[in-house]
């Protein structure tokens, strides 16, 4: 669904299998990252921030995963 005219680029990973079990990324609105279920697209996209987005990608790249 696009908000206030902007039009959605989902993207998913490459290493995304085909039975559709992942996670797809949207830069919706300037400023936000965008993230949603792809086996259930009609659902609500949990929204953050690109700092925060970025700072979690930092921390997998560093191999944090908090347990």
């Amino acid at each position: 669904m696009a908000e206030h005219g902007i039009t959605e680029v989902w993207k998913k990973s490459s290493y995304s299998g085909a039975n559709g079990q992942c996670v797809e990324v949207a830069a919706r609105v300037p400023g936000s990252v965008s993230v949603r279920d792809s086996k259930d697209t009609g659902r609500p996209a949990l929204s953050f921030s690109e700092c925060s987005w970025e700072a979690f990608l930092s921390e997998i790249d560093r191999g944090v995963t908090g347990r």
